[in-house]
């Protein structure tokens, strides 16, 4: 087969809800996530030499086997049998790296897809989807992406309706900023662990809050998602970039809701359409520039990662 071409969207979180400890350690979550128009692109090229290689034009970001691309090939190889199996494989980052935007994520889930068609395995959503629940917490969503409720660390997935209208975020991030997500959930840990719920009643039955949730079916502009992140909390009055980005969002007229995504240190305010947040980042460009945050406006995405035709 010829090369493929694989495009790998980024996610906020419309909902991040940290319910309580696991018995793995893990923290419980309940989440909405949601896909945006912000892609990665990936190409995929057969070779002859049982190789797995990787390239990519952002020369800060690790090609060894320790990115989740090639995390992700090794584990389809090795899963496949066909230890014969080479790639060549480009990876051309749009999404900011360490951004709370499961941007690695994607590009993993990504190669699942991507060389699951260009090596003929056949394997199903559901099946890579269990393969990229090896790989990270949230690479299962990015398989199918759209709009999903996740449960667990992150893997347990339910899909929901998609939105009827096609809202559009203003991200801003500062390039020079990025927020560890083990340090987040620890420090958020030492902050509110006494108020964490206990045991699996209690998280189910925020789960089936998360569930009923009239703004999750659909998503709409008439009852907009009201947007939660409990870590925002914790990363927030420690971070200022987080704080800059989030006090010139919430300055904003015609924002629907105004949060952090995941980790951060992205931040995003949910507008109405495309146009309204062009002309909210326009209006922001001073700012902007003042502040040395980077700006991104990019419609919801109904899907997650696609091959392109």
């Amino acid at each position: 087969m010829s090369a493929i071409t694989v495009t790998a969207p980024a996610k906020v979180n419309l909902h991040l809800e940290v319910l309580g400890l696991r018995s793995d350690g893990f923290h419980e979550l309940a989440m909405v996530m949601q896909s945006i128009d912000l892609a990665d692109c990936l190409e995929f090229q057969n070779t002859a030499d049982a190789q797995l290689s990787l390239r990519c034009n952002e020369p800060s970001l690790s090609i060894g086997n320790d990115n989740l691309v090639l995390k992700a090939a090794h584990l389809l190889r090795e899963r496949s049998g066909f230890n014969e199996l080479g790639a060549s494989i480009h990876l051309e980052k749009h999404i900011p790296i360490g951004a709370g935007l499961a941007g690695g994520s994607s590009d993993g889930a990504a190669a699942l897809v991507g060389l699951n068609h260009l090596w003929g395995l056949g394997r199903s959503h559901v099946e890579l989807e269990e393969l990229a629940a090896e790989l990270g917490s949230d690479m299962p969503f990015c398989i199918r992406g759209g709009s999903q409720l996740c449960f667990g660390r992150g893997e347990l997935l339910e899909v929901l309706p998609s939105p009827t209208d096609l809202m559009a975020v203003l991200l801003l991030k500062d390039p020079d900023v990025s927020v560890s997500t083990p340090w987040a959930y620890q420090r958020c840990r030492d902050l509110h662990g006494e108020s964490y719920l206990q045991g699996e009643s209690a998280f189910e039955e925020r789960r089936q809050a998360l569930r009923e949730a009239a703004w999750t079916r659909p998503i709409q502009t008439e009852l907009p998602p009201p947007l939660r992140n409990d870590l925002q909390a914790v990363v927030e009055p420690e971070t200022p970039a987080v704080q800059k980005a989030l006090q010139l969002l919430r300055s904003l007229p015609g924002t629907l809701a105004v949060a952090m995504s995941g980790s951060g240190p992205s931040c995003f305010a949910l507008f109405p359409d495309l146009p309204s947040s062009q002309q909210a980042r326009d209006a922001l460009k001073t700012h902007l520039e003042i502040a040395g945050l980077s700006a991104w406006c990019c419609p919801l995405r109904l899907s997650g990662v696609r091959i392109e035709p």
